[in-house]
């Protein structure tokens, strides 16, 4: 924010734009007070010379402060750094000719309210006064309105400029600003700097979503966390593997009947007298084997009616039926001639 808005002093210079119209009406007045001389040209223009062009060469020369108001300032050592560093921006060359161009402005004024005084005379003040009296008291006026046309187009000028260039600015110290301002008026006015509260910035709606779309979102895995972890709790319990394992003790019981039936075949073979043996040693090999079959395909079938856990344990019961029938009849052959 620019520094020259927190200034009170230069708000109070901006009245001058109410106060100039004011001040050209006390100047109709004046020239109202005495008819015309012998050269009214000539006096009209060398009253603006003095009044408005003079003023305006002064102030070129020596700007007029900031921080006075022509009666009263601010004095030099209660000023703070930002008013100093104000005062160097005067001397910015468009601002010198804004002020002048206020001189180039008065002298027409001056012409039209000396020629157009005598409708105003009863008004006027200074009735029936000599002319050389009511122009003397003119120059003054003048000077006045150059003033106040300077003051408010400085303050117009800091009032807008931008922050940047004014942090950017040397300040003056305070010799100089004694040097080369033109300080008008008592050193009794200290005034404190305006205090503009900050606006706050909105808060929007966006965000508030935003913020409340993470806390939803964080709630759902919550919700769907629960179902998984009973799945991974279910799938690590060994309790429903324990239900089909109870169906293989029976399978196992069938499977040793079958095993014993198929013993009790090759002892039977293994007893038979020697005489059988020899007539029917090519008869028990062939009848072996296709019971060795049929025992197998029992334990097949029983095996495929079986749960589909146990298909593991079934291949290993064949197996065993396999080795004991190979036994057997591995067994029939060696012990034939044992007891030849």
């Amino acid at each position: 924010m620019n520094p020259a808005r927190r200034e009170p002093l230069l708000w109070l210079q901006l009245l001058g734009l109410a106060a100039l119209p004011l001040e050209i009406l006390l100047l109709f007045l004046l020239f109202a007070g005495a008819d015309p001389g012998p050269f009214p040209g000539f006096e009209r223009l060398l009253t603006w010379a003095i009044g408005a062009l003079g003023s305006a060469v002064l102030f070129w020369r020596l700007p007029p402060d900031l921080w006075s108001l022509l009666i009263l300032q601010v004095p030099l050592r209660g000023r703070r750094p930002e008013q100093f560093r104000l005062s160097a921006l005067q001397t910015a060359l468009p601002l010198k000719v804004l002020i002048a161009l206020g001189a180039a402005l008065l002298l027409p004024l001056t012409w039209w309210a000396d020629s157009h005084a005598g409708m105003a005379w009863a008004w006027s003040p200074l009735s029936s006064s000599p002319r050389l009296v009511v122009l003397l008291l003119c120059i003054p006026v003048l000077v006045l309105i150059q003033w106040q046309w300077a003051q408010v187009i400085q303050a117009i000028w800091m009032l807008t400029r931008p922050a940047a260039l004014v942090d950017q600015t040397l300040p003056l110290t305070q010799v100089q600003a004694a040097e080369q301002r033109l300080n008008a008026g008592l050193p009794l006015l200290l005034l404190a700097p305006l205090a503009f509260a900050e606006p706050s910035a909105p808060v929007a709606p966006a965000p508030q979503e935003e913020q409340q779309q993470p806390e939803t979102v964080a709630s759902e895995p919550e919700q769907t966390a629960s179902p998984a972890e009973t799945e991974t709790v279910a799938e690590e319990s060994p309790e429903p593997a324990a239900e089909p394992l109870q169906a293989k003790p029976e399978a196992v019981e069938e499977n040793e009947a079958h095993a014993a039936s198929a013993e009790a075949v090759v002892s039977d073979d293994v007893e038979a007298s020697p005489e059988e043996a020899e007539v029917s040693d090519p008869e028990p090999e062939a009848d072996a084997e296709p019971e060795a079959e049929e025992v197998s395909s029992e334990v097949i079938a029983q095996d495929d009616s079986a749960p589909d856990e146990t298909t593991a344990e079934a291949p290993q019961d064949e197996s065993e039926d396999a080795s004991v029938v190979d036994a057997g009849g591995a067994v029939a052959p060696e012990e034939k001639p044992e007891e030849g």
